[in-house]
């Protein structure tokens, strides 16, 4: 924001969004997402996005941009994909995410499916299934399978949710993941399956199926799938 565009309030604002209070700095979010105003603001909310500790200031910042013109957010979204912090980068996701523009796709990458930091990867995948198109939603699927038995509980729930929110189009690789050589993977492939197969199962539930199965051999759960 150009600094002769600043009239008192809009300063006022600024300092509130790097207030040391927490309940400050969510005031601040809210109230520049009730008026959005100067779209310079855009960039002052991204700024805090990249840094702010408190996750439920980062869900209102995200708020905040929605409520800003797409065609102004987008690109600006679209160039923190490509940023050094992990938190820039899962936040631009997670916004993207929120307001659901198709056309951010194309910047959803492998690299960003596979980022080595998990909240990044979560977020990707996450955004991901909401932006895919209708066509490339068996390659997505495919993608994905490849970070079967990827991270803690919290991470291989992120990735399930994902694959199931594509549906039957992910059979094929869930199919594969449970052939995989990786004990991980293939639980985590059985995880998946039985989840999409009655989404009502829990996580936990499901991954102590899972187990189960795994645990009376090969043949005897080639039965029980079918």
């Amino acid at each position: 924001m150009n600094s002769t565009q600043k009239n008192p309030q809009d300063v006022r604002l600024i300092a509130a969004l790097g207030a040391d209070n927490s309940s400050i700095r969510l005031k601040a979010a809210l109230a520049a997402g009730t008026d959005p105003g100067d779209v310079g603001f855009v960039d002052v909310l991204l700024a805090r996005c990249a840094v702010e500790p408190d996750f439920y200031v980062r869900d209102m910042l995200t708020w905040a941009l929605t409520r800003f013109p797409a065609d102004v957010t987008v690109p600006r979204l679209l160039k923190e994909l490509q940023a050094d912090g992990a938190q820039a980068r899962s936040q631009a996701l997670h916004t993207l995410s929120k307001i659901g523009d198709r056309s951010a796709w194309p910047a959803i990458t492998s690299s960003l499916l596979r980022d080595a930091d998990d909240e990044v990867a979560r977020s990707a995948w996450r955004a991901a299934v909401i932006l895919v198109p209708e066509d490339g939603r068996a390659g997505l699927a495919a993608e994905l399978a490849t970070q079967f038995g990827r991270g803690d509980r919290t991470v291989r729930l992120s990735l399930s949710r994902a694959l199931v929110a594509l549906g039957p189009v992910i059979e094929p690789v869930l199919a594969d993941g449970q052939e995989h050589v990786d004990a991980e993977v293939r639980e985590h492939a059985a995880v998946t399956e039985r989840l999409l197969r009655d989404p009502d199962t829990g996580f936990d539930q499901a991954v102590d199926e899972a187990k189960r199965i795994a645990a009376l051999g090969p043949e005897r759960a080639r039965e029980i799938a079918c």
